[in-house]
């Protein structure tokens, strides 16, 4: 796993297996967020094998599928909501870890500014300078 921290309460990785989520509750973690849609890989666990492994765990689990590149607002307050609700410190996952990213960006950024929020990303080794207008017009929506 390549766990990479966004902030105190939320971390993101690439694509996660239902055998890892012991690891991640060892490691601390209290909650799991699938970004994926099912069905995007044949090699993917789907959200139900994710969401029984993590239960199994004691490990909240949400699953807000978002397809690359296809942030809607209720994506994003779904995202907004599963960060106020869960127990932290969670994980967000999907196939590489950007669009977890993304999403928690969109929603940060509706109270933090757009530069910031792009550092953030940037030193956990996601670029997201080509959302960085989409996230200023978040912060003045």
């Amino acid at each position: 796993m390549q766990i990479r921290k966004l902030t105190a309460n939320i971390s993101v990785s690439p694509q996660i297996l239902p055998g890892e989520l012991a690891d991640l509750a060892t490691a601390g973690f209290r909650s799991v967020i699938n970004n994926r849609p099912d069905g995007e890989a044949d090699d993917q666990p789907t959200s139900a094998e994710m969401a029984d492994a993590a239960l199994a765990h004691g490990l909240a689990y949400r699953h807000i599928p978002v397809v690359p590149g296809q942030y809607q607002p209720d994506m994003i307050d779904a995202m907004a909501r599963a960060i106020d609700e869960l127990p932290a410190p969670m994980l967000a996952f999907c196939r590489t870890g950007t669009r977890s990213t993304s999403l928690w960006a969109l929603q940060a950024a509706r109270a933090a500014d757009a530069d910031v929020v792009v550092r953030i990303a940037g030193d956990a080794g996601y670029d997201l300078a080509a959302l960085a207008p989409r996230l200023r017009a978040a912060r003045r929506a």
